[in-house]
């Protein structure tokens, strides 16, 4: 009777050792590699949407202070878009660096670079770290997602 809430389980191959489980509105879960063959086992709890596989996939380039990774994001066998990952690798306060990415990100972006993220909102002062990263992830491909079931009509 009770409607089931999402999770979400992601790889990062800057992280090959950890499995992030993401719940919709909710905690990340950092555990190890495994994480997948447990939710296997636990199938008769947890119902696997394998249909809804997304990934990026793509190049990672170090410049200076900067690492920056541009992926395509696929959907089984189609191109959905493009992720830009940039990261300012001595900083582990975003919001003290945010202005920096800023910058950094216009030099090559232009008007395409994106605002804040929302993540940062509640981050303030902490710590940043992967499962934030991975947050980020979450919301483009789900943003990526619901473009895809937007039916189009009226197109000559």
């Amino acid at each position: 009777g009770q409607t089931g809430k999402l999770m979400y389980v992601m790889h990062n191959s800057e992280y090959p050792l950890s499995c992030f489980a993401l719940f919709e509105n909710g905690p990340c879960l950092i555990a190890d590699a495994n994480f997948d063959i447990l939710m296997v086992k636990l199938k008769g709890f947890f119902q696997n949407a394998k249909a809804n596989k997304i990934e990026s996939r793509g190049t990672r380039y170090q410049y200076c202070d900067f690492l920056v990774k541009v992926g395509t994001v696929t959907m089984g066998p189609s191109a959905r878009g493009i992720a830009v990952e940039v990261e300012y690798c001595p900083c582990v306060i975003a919001n003290d660096c945010w202005n920096l990415l800023m910058e950094f990100m216009q030099s090559f972006m232009g008007s395409h670079t994106p605002g804040i993220p929302s993540v940062f909102g509640t981050k303030h002062d902490s710590v940043y770290g992967p499962a934030d990263t991975m947050v980020q992830y979450m919301e483009l491909f789900n943003k990526i997602r619901k473009q895809q079931q937007v039916p189009v009509a009226g197109i000559r």
